[in-house]
C-alpha cells in the first residue's frame, strides 16, 4: 500500500489509521524523516504514534550522513522481506516522489560514491559555485550535462561525482537499472491532497506546533555539531531559518515566516511532480482517503 502527497496533507494520519485497521506496519518514504535527532522539525511520527503501530526507516540515519535513494531502496528491500515473514501489510508513506518511483520502476545501479570524492565535490560547489561545476561536467559528461539545468546544484554535483568516482557517465549507468521491488499494478496507491488554502493553513498550524514541541531545541543541537551546510539534514525545511534566528540574524517570527514560505513552495513543487509522474494514482482528500484505499484493496 502506497500513500503519497504534499507535505502537511495528512498522509501520516492516514497511514496510522490504516495500520491500526489492517494490522500493518508503516514504512517511511520521506527523505528528511530518515535523519535522527530531527523528529519534530521534519514532522516525524511522535513516540505515542509509533507505539500504536510498527514504524520502519524513521530516524535511523545520522544527520552527518548523505542518505541516497539507492540506500533507501536497499533498506526498503530488507524491510519488505521482514514484514512479509511476519505477515504484516507494508504501508509506505511519504512525500519524496523519487522514492515511490524507484520502488515501482527500479533504479540505475550506480555504485556507492567514496566519501572523499563526494565531500570534495560538495566543498567545491560551496566554494566555486554551480557554474564552475557545470562547466566541468560539460567537458567530462556532455550527454548528462545537456539534460540538466545549468543551476540545478544537486543534480550537477551528483553527475560530476559519479563521473569522477566511476569514470562512467551517469547516462551510461541509467541504462543498467535495477528491478523494482513492487509491481505498481498490484498495490493500492493513493495521493492525498487538499485545496490550496487548506494546505497552507495546515502548513502554518504544523510549524507553530513544531515550535511548541521543541523544534528550536532540535535545531540548536544540530547547529552545535558544525556540520557542512550542504548536507541534506542541514537543508530540512525550517532548519536554515531557525539557525539564522539562533545566530541572532532574525527574529523568531521572521524565521517562522521564512520556514513556512519555503514549505509552501516545496508543497507546490510536490503537487506538480506527483500530478505529472503519478497519473494512475487515486487522488483523495484527507477525509476520504481511507475509503479510497479500502476500495482499491477490495477491487
Amino acid at each position: 500500500m502506497l500513500i503519497a502527497g504534499p507535505t502537511a496533507s495528512g498522509k501520516s494520519a492516514l497511514a496510522l489509521a490504516l495500520a491500526e485497521r489492517l494490522g500493518g506496519a508503516i514504512v517511511n518514504a520521506d527523505s528528511m524523516q530518515v535523519y535522527g535527532g530531527l523528529r519534530v522539525i521534519t514532522a516525524r511520527p511522535s513516540p505515542e504514534e509509533e507505539a500504536r503501530a510498527p514504524h520502519r526507516l524513521y530516524g535511523h540515519v545520522d544527520a552527518g550522513e548523505i542518505y541516497s535513494t539507492g540506500r533507501w531502496l536497499s533498506d526498503m528491500a530488507e524491510v519488505l522481506t521482514a514484514l512479509a515473514a511476519k505477515g504484516r501489510v507494508p504501508i509506505v508513506v511519504g512525500g519524496t516522489g523519487l522514492y515511490f518511483k524507484v520502488l515501482t520502476e527500479g533504479l540505475a545501479s550506480v555504485p556507492p560514491i567514496p566519501a572523499d570524492i563526494r565531500a570534495g565535490v560538495r566543498d567545491r560547489l560551496a566554494r566555486d559555485g554551480v557554474a564552475a561545476l557545470y562547466a566541468e561536467l560539460i567537458e567530462r559528461d556532455p550527454a548528462t550535462a545537456a539534460r540538466l539545468r545549468p543551476l540545478d546544484r544537486a543534480r550537477i554535483a551528483r553527475a560530476l561525482e559519479v563521473m569522477l568516482a566511476t569514470g562512467r557517465s551517469l547516462s551510461e549507468w541509467h541504462n543498467e537499472s535495477l528491478p523494482s521491488l513492487l509491481d505498481p499494478n498490484r498495490v493500492a496507491k493513493v495521493f492525498v491532497t487538499c485545496e490550496r488554502k487548506e494546505l497552507v493553513a495546515r502548513i502554518e498550524r504544523r510549524f507553530a506546533a513544531m515550535l511548541d514541541q521543541g523544534a528550536l531545541d532540535e535545531v540548536r543541537a544540530l547547529a552545535a555539531r558544525k556540520l557542512n551546510p550542504l548536507l541534506p539534514a542541514m537543508k530540512a525545511h525550517g532548519v536554515p531559518w531557525l539557525i539564522r534566528h539562533l545566530n541572532g540574524e532574525l527574529s523568531l517570527a521572521e524565521a517562522a515566516e521564512g520556514s513556512i514560505m519555503d514549505t509552501r513552495r516545496y508543497a507546490k513543487r510536490q503537487l506538480t511532480w506527483f500530478r505529472g509522474q503519478m497519473k494512475d494514482w487515486i487522488a483523495a482528500s484527507p477525509d476520504t482517503a481511507v475509503e479510497a484505499v479500502v476500495r482499491q484493496l477490495k477491487a
